[in-house]
């Protein structure tokens, strides 16, 4: 007897359940992090602190990435993703009671923020992990593309939902914030698949550096996380907007505000049409066809002193880095076995996170030597060369056709 056919991918309540908790998480993180943003700086009114609010939310992932991808694999994720949730609760909790009581002090709000970013670090990994266990195969293209919009759409609907309850309730925003992590736990905790890896290794060294050993060992992961890396930290351009705005474009915090969206805008446009290819081919030569065209953008953008001209570079920015991201987390979760999957999405997450940081800060110290328009346009074509030196180290990747082909191998 032939098993039934799986539902259509939205009509998969697992996976709608996924990509929901993960849009309100996305979205309480980011409305977060505005509005702590904002408080510190009203606080104290020096921009150090600013820094040191990022510090704290990102220290953790990088220092707990080992621990979250192993946690990820020897642990049910469905729990771990409601455990992350309720700890982000009790983090906005904390929150809500320091900012009530005006300490004068910004300490406290940074401690509160390790335990915030901690959080951060396990939900990212498993949640990353999961949704090879909730499609098939043969969806798992699309469900990546969906799921990649969604976070798009999320990033675009925070700052702006975290800035209006700001300006419309003061601290109550904290309280819609401490909402939407409960929904996303909720979701998270109605997800009826068994998430629980069932193959188990030895424990000891060799399973806690599993991740890096397996990326190591399979050059096409491998290559792909290590080419978005040095891309995002080549590439970054994001930190030195508000230089763009105020120097070169003049245009203003409303145009900064216009710049800041436009790649935000262009991924979610490519995410959407990605959605609508049901089995995309061609995918590793289109890995760095987009690599390509991001790089070029930023070229683009460095050296435009016309504003509809950046704001086009910035979308096609966001657009090819959609299209790079969607290939890179198929490829790499598709070709990861399901017992190693959390320890390599941590590796990939920190990869990615940590040139995401130091790109702003490669970006700002090769402007302070150089200038703002070459240190971008340095990194643009530091880009480029870059994709075209991996094209030629990457055969495997370059050679991809159907991302499914990975499967098994």
């Amino acid at each position: 007897m032939t098993e039934p056919a799986p539902p259509p991918l939205l009509r998969n309540r697992d996976f709608l359940l996924v990509v929901g908790g993960r849009t309100c998480n996305t979205v309480a993180v980011q409305a977060l992090t505005v509005a702590v943003g904002w408080h510190v700086y009203q606080l104290t009114g020096d921009p150090v602190d600013l820094g040191l609010v990022g510090l704290a939310q990102f220290a953790p992932a990088l220092a707990l990435f080992l621990v979250s991808g192993l946690a990820s694999d020897r642990f049910d994720r469905r729990r771990i993703l409601v455990a992350c949730n309720l700890t982000h609760m009790v983090a906005v909790g904390l929150l809500i009671a320091i900012l009530s009581h005006d300490t004068g002090t910004v300490w406290p709000i940074l401690a509160v923020l390790v335990l915030h970013g901690a959080a951060r670090s396990f939900f990212h990994t498993a949640s990353q992990a999961i949704l090879p266990n909730l499609v098939p195969r043969h969806q798992f293209p699309n469900a990546i593309a969906y799921s990649s919009s969604a976070g798009k759409a999320a990033q675009l609907v925070g700052p702006a939902l975290g800035g209006l309850l700001i300006a419309w309730t003061g601290d109550g925003v904290y309280w819609v914030i401490l909402v939407m992590f409960a929904l996303a736990a909720t979701a998270a905790g109605a997800i009826g698949a068994r998430l629980k890896v069932q193959a188990r290794e030895p424990f000891g060294l060799a399973m806690i550096l599993g991740g890096f050993s397996y990326v190591w060992a399979n050059k096409v992961v491998l290559g792909a996380i290590s080419i978005d890396l040095l891309a995002v930290l080549f590439g970054g351009v994001m930190g030195l907007l508000p230089v763009f705005a105020k120097d070169i474009l003049h245009v203003g915090p409303d145009g900064l505000g216009l710049l800041r969206a436009m790649p935000g805008v262009g991924s979610l446009i490519v995410g959407l049409a990605l959605t609508q290819i049901a089995s995309p081919r061609h995918m590793g030569p289109a890995f760095f066809v987009a690599l390509a065209i991001f790089g070029g953008s930023i070229v683009v953008f460095s050296l435009s002193e016309t504003f509809w001209l950046s704001l086009l570079a910035l979308g096609v920015y966001g657009g090819a880095d959609m299209v790079s991201v969607y290939i890179r987390q198929t490829l790499v979760q598709i070709a990861t076995p399901d017992g190693m999957r959390g320890r390599v999405s941590a590796v990939n997450s920190v990869a990615i996170n940590a040139s995401n940081e130091l790109g702003d800060f490669r970006a700002g110290i090769m402007a302070g030597g150089i200038g703002s328009v070459p240190s971008v346009l340095v990194g643009g074509v530091v880009t480029i060369a870059v994709t075209a030196l991996w094209w030629r180290l990457f055969p495997g990747i370059r050679r991809v056709d159907r991302l499914d082909d990975l499967i098994g191998k």
